[in-house]
């Protein structure tokens, strides 16, 4: 038998005796649970911003970008394209030019990011044909040049794709020399006809405009520089061995970066406010076992005839301290169980039913992702009960010097 063990279930469970010490015992429990059901859920949502970050990401981001590793273009040559295309896994190699550049559409003026794209961007299969609302998916139509405007870019500008009464105006501010007083030297203007408005992700349908390379390639005046390279890998590829392929055969004048690297400080923010959320939860957990630190202290003197007792009949100080540490670590147990078990039911209801909204019209998903992993429950779990040992430690000793006090 578990002398210990059956010596604190009969303190916390005993049913021929409720007092003060039992309520404060039960109020221990229901602050534990409550606590611990909080953390859980924060913890979880912080999982389910993560998935849906990269899920929005993911939807219009190529699998693999190379960039320069200083500055913002690079040469392109016949040379460096055979060295991309020649690497094990890489199926479909997309030149880009994407900057900034002025739009204007009948009298409506926006700042867009313009990106420019080789022939071979459709066969990323990056813009489905169900995100397309209107007109065609094409960047080309009887060898003319054609755009593909986001959602939110058709609505500022008052774009009608089905007329050709006005051409989408798009302006790149030049670097010209000081002393020059000619503004049209001091841009570049070309026209484009919209061709379809596909809607992805809000931050995409809100900034993009899409246009073939050679558009974009005379706009800004790159000549044969680009500002990426797009990679689409082949189907079953490891995409981490592709990059890493790749980083390998470029050397350091370039990076080769991932889904999550191409917004690295996006996903390091959402990591550091986690990790934030984590110190709180141990704070917090904390101070919800203060309650449990009490109950315990009043146990012990309220114990006090049990103790000496117990000493008589031949127990130690050692199995006096173990004795009121599993009574904390009941008292934690059954609180972080009952809690994460609560915590754990809301979360499911809220990824059946979604009834914690996002609270915003244009959020891309109704309720609040939440996404449960086992390793925050252990984490959860494994937090109280390294508090508990800890804040249990000063009630066990007090304990065990009551059992040198032999008078009953």
């Amino acid at each position: 038998m578990n002398v210990p063990y059956f010596i604190a279930r009969r303190y916390l469970l005993s049913k021929r005796k409720k007092n003060f010490i039992n309520v404060i015992s039960i109020i221990s429990m229901v602050a534990v649970a409550i606590l611990s059901a909080a953390i859980i859920i924060v913890l979880s949502i912080f999982n389910g911003l993560g998935d849906l970050l990269h899920a929005i990401n993911n939807s219009f981001d190529p699998e693999i970008k190379i960039e320069a590793s200083v500055g913002k273009s690079f040469e392109v040559s016949d040379a460096l394209l055979k060295k991309v295309k020649d690497v094990q896994g890489v199926k479909i190699v997309t030149e880009v030019i994407e900057d900034y550049a002025y739009a204007r559409y009948n009298d409506a003026t926006q700042v867009v990011m313009l990106k420019g794209v080789s022939d071979n961007f459709m066969q990323q299969d990056r813009i489905p044909p169900e995100s397309i609302i209107e007109g065609d998916l094409v960047l080309k139509k009887n060898g003319k040049p054609r755009a593909l405007v986001g959602y939110g870019v058709r609505s500022t500008l008052s774009i009608a794709v089905d007329q050709d009464f006005y051409a989408l105006q798009l302006y790149s501010v030049k670097s010209v020399k000081s002393g020059s007083f000619d503004p049209s030297k001091m841009y570049t203007q070309k026209n484009i006809q919209p061709a379809g408005v596909f809607s992805i992700i809000q931050t995409f349908d809100e900034n993009y405009v899409i246009v073939p390379l050679d558009f974009a390639q005379e706009l800004f005046s790159y000549g044969n520089k680009r500002t990426s390279l797009e990679i689409k890998a082949d189907p079953g590829a490891d995409l981490r061995t592709v990059e890493d392929a790749l980083q390998q055969a470029l050397g350091k004048n370039f990076n080769v970066l991932n889904g999550e690297e191409q917004h690295e400080d996006l996903y390091r923010v959402l990591k550091l406010e986690k990790l934030f959320a984590s110190v709180a939860a141990i704070l917090l957990l904390v101070i919800g076992s203060i309650n449990i630190y009490f109950s315990l202290m009043m146990l012990a003197i309220d114990k006090k005839r049990d103790i000496t007792i117990l000493a008589a009949m031949g127990a130690d100080s050692g199995l006096l301290r173990r004795i009121f540490i599993t009574e904390g670590l009941l008292i934690a147990a059954i609180g972080t169980g009952a809690g994460l078990f609560f915590g754990g039911f809301i979360l499911l209801l809220q990824q059946q039913f979604g009834f914690v909204s996002m609270g915003m019209n244009s959020s891309v998903v109704d309720g609040y992702p939440v996404k449960m992993l086992f390793s925050d429950f252990l984490y959860v779990f494994s937090i109280m009960a390294v508090v508990t040992l800890a804040i249990s430690s000063r009630p066990a000793a007090l304990a065990s010097r009551f059992a040198s006090v032999q008078n009953l």
